[in-house]
């Protein structure tokens, strides 16, 4: 019985590492920013989808690409007029909403579909090409202007945060209140990192959101990602 069980077990981690080992062989789908360029540079027509809103995308985004917003009633009927059988690069603010989308893809069928890990912050911080709309192109703070608004004699909290950034969004509406209730010791400076995309590539600010907090001037406190409100404040206090 026990030869049995053991020969069973065996037949199984055998099939498992086949299965796994097939799996291995299988093209990479999901590519950091320079993978991601060279894939695409490697294929003669590749089609480059940026899933963010017409807003983001007409303040960067890479070249050729086309705009199908992924919160858009259009999104499905766009996807539906493609040929499956072409490659696919699709891409967002954070990798967030291209993934989903790329998922979306591969249930309707389309077998080449590579998604931009860390989105279109992480190739900006690649420093690696795109596209501006002049008339849309984002001005921002300077890191000079950066620096004299963290030298306030108040606490200084800046929150790097996008529109369409779910965490962000989650911390908006108590970061709000943070600024209310201890506003004679605190100030809070919401910086959209879209429209401020030199500054945060030369403060290495390539997912979101960010917290950076100021003390006389001073780098204290930083956080990456979602924060409970508690969290803050007692940094902040």
């Amino acid at each position: 019985m026990k030869k049995i069980v053991l020969i069973t077990v065996m037949s199984i981690s055998l099939f498992v590492a086949n299965a796994t080992k097939g799996e291995n062989k299988g093209e990479k789908r999901l590519l950091s920013a320079v993978e991601f360029s060279k894939k695409i540079n490697s294929i003669s027509k590749p089609v480059i989808i940026d899933v963010r809103t017409p807003e983001e995308f007409s303040k960067g985004h890479l070249a050729h690409a086309v705009n199908f917003d992924w919160n858009s009633k259009n999104f499905e009927t766009q996807i539906a007029k493609l040929d499956k059988s072409k490659d696919y690069f699709l891409y967002c603010l954070s990798g967030s909403r291209s993934a989903d989308a790329s998922e979306d893809l591969r249930k309707e069928g389309f077998k080449k579909v590579f998604d931009l890990d860390g989105g279109i912050l992480k190739w900006r911080a690649a420093n690696l090409p795109q596209v501006i709309d002049i008339k849309a192109a984002p001005k921002g703070l300077t890191k000079k202007q950066y620096d004299e608004l963290a030298s306030s004699n108040k606490i200084v909290l800046f929150d790097f945060y996008a529109d369409w950034c779910g965490p962000c969004k989650l911390m908006s509406p108590y970061l709000d209140e943070i600024a209310t209730d201890m506003k004679d010791k605190v100030k809070i400076i919401r910086i959209n990192a879209d429209d401020n995309q030199k500054l945060c590539n030369e403060l290495n600010i390539n997912a979101l959101p960010v917290l950076k907090l100021y003390k006389n001037n001073i780098l204290t406190w930083s956080n990456l990602g979602y924060i409970p409100k508690e969290a803050v404040v007692k940094q902040l206090n």
